[in-house]
This record gives structure tokens, sequence and C-alpha cells, in this order.
């Protein structure tokens, strides 16, 4: 219950090879991007990946580090498909399982309370029940006798999750519009770690905004690293939109050039190249 707090390094020298990770966020918003470009730099691979996917999916499948992927879809939002997810898709570099987005939420719910699965309708009378022979429906045990799809649990080893505030205990703020399931990440997770635009005092946390903005219980949370733009080039709100620019830039480039620009060091390496960049594009 002490100091939680880590370096990105420190997160991803916990994670191993054959790991199943969850990764929060959603589509190009609020992904724990410093945590994921970490993790690039390091020999992990052979994931099993749980995620709402965007370009946190992209990077890892273009690198060749996922085996598996669960999703309920992977966009750049203003990019309606993840082109580099794709490319891997389209040469089967890796194991899908696509389920409904409420089937998703509630693989994450059931894992959350360590249950084997939850009944949901969400998939009943569509191609997801086709594509995924492995699901099982169940008969309610009531009166009205209904069929219902057994959504199993979605049980991961570790998550990265991005927030704009957090204390060191490991207490998590989202001061966005929406909390993205983060917190079930956390709780559906043997370890999670959570990136931060900021490290605040524990007092601080309630100044800002107010209690229910709180939205990671120190309880679930292992690890804490401070981050400031820690999401780019996806959006952490209020503290700044997606940079529609530079995702453009990523979605246009082949994934060897993309990497060997922007990901050949370390965070603030990143931070210089976005840099160098910027000012390319005003000459």
């Amino acid at each position: 219950m002490g100091d939680k707090t880590m370096t990105a390094d420190e997160v991803v020298a916990r994670l191993r090879t054959g790991m199943t990770l969850g990764i929060g966020g959603w589509g190009s918003r609020r992904k724990p991007m410093a945590l994921v470009r970490a993790l690039l730099r390091t020999g992990i691979t052979d994931l099993t990946v749980v995620s709402y996917g965007g370009p946190d999916v992209g990077m890892l499948a273009a690198a060749g580090r996922i085996r598996k992927l669960v999703t309920a879809f992977v966009t750049l939002d203003s990019i309606p498909l993840e082109p580099h997810y794709r490319s891997a898709r389209e040469r089967a570099g890796f194991e899908l399982t696509e389920v409904d987005e409420g089937m998703f939420l509630s693989g994450l719910r059931a894992a959350a309370h360590r249950l084997p699965f939850l009944p949901v309708r969400a998939g009943l009378g569509s191609d997801v029940m086709r594509i995924n022979p492995g699901l099982r429906t169940v008969t309610s045990p009531y009166e009205d006798g209904e069929t219902l799809v057994a959504m199993p649990a979605l049980r991961m080893d570790a998550a990265l999750v991005h927030v704009g505030r957090a204390d060191r205990l490991g207490n998590g703020q989202c001061l966005g519009p929406d909390p993205y399931f983060d917190d079930l990440f956390c709780e559906a997770a043997d370890a999670a770690y959570v990136s931060c635009e900021r490290i605040v005092d524990t007092a601080e946390l309630t100044k800002e905004a107010p209690p229910q903005s709180l939205l990671l219980k120190r309880l679930t949370v292992t690890g804490v690293v401070e981050a400031p733009s820690g999401a780019h080039f996806t959006s952490c709100a209020p503290d700044y939109g997606r940079d529609e620019a530079f995702q453009r830039l990523y979605a246009s480039t082949p994934w060897p050039d993309f990497a060997g620009r922007f990901l050949g060091g370390d965070e603030e390496a990143y931070r210089s190249a976005v840099r160098e960049w910027r000012k390319e594009q005003e000459r």
C-alpha cells in the first residue's frame, strides 16, 4: 500500500513472453502509448492482447508481438480501420477472436468478479457465434427458459492503462468524459500498471474534479508511471486531443519506416523525433 511509482521500463521488465495483456482506452482515445512503446523496446512476444483496439494493437501487430488478439474492433476513430492491424491480419499474422462490444464488456465484468462467464444477449442471431465456434450458450434456470450466450471471462496476466492524474498509492483519476472501462481492465488482471499525465498528492485528486472522477482504486493497481503526453498520439481529454496530423503520418507510413524514425530509442527520443517532424511541417 506504499509508494507504487515506477518507470515505464520497470513496468515492462515485469512482463513476459506468452502473457495475456490487457490494454485500456478505446480506439485512438487514451491509450497507454508510452507503455506500449516501452514494450516494443523489449523482446517480449507471443502475447495474447485483449483490447478495444487502436494504435496499441496496430503497433504490436506490425512488430510481430501478438500471437492472439481478443477484440471488438481495431480503429483509429477518424480513420475507421487501423491500417497496420489490417496489414498484419491480411497476412494471417496472429489468431483473432472478434466479439460484439457488449460481449467484450461482459467478459471484462466476469473477469473482474472472478466469474467463469456472464450470460449476455449480445451475439445471438449474428455471425459472432459462427466465427467463434468455441462460444457456448446457456439456458436460464428460471421460468423464462431463455437461451443466452455464455461470454467467457477475459482474465489477464497484466493490464496497461492511462489516466490523467494518479497518486503514488495507485489511485487513478479520469478527468475526461468517458472511463473506457479502464477500471475493469485493472480489476480483471492479476497486475495492473497505470501511466498518467501527472502524479499528484492524494489530497489534490479531489481539488481538480469531484470524487466520482476517481476511476482506479489503489487496491487494483500494481504500479504507477508518470508519463506526460503518455497517450500521444491518441487523445487524453481534457489535457490534449488526438494528434490527427501525426496519426495520418502513422497510418500512411510503412511500418519499418515509422518504427525506424520514431521508435528506435527511448521515450525522450520519441518526443524529440515528433518535435523534429513538426518543425519539418512548418518549413
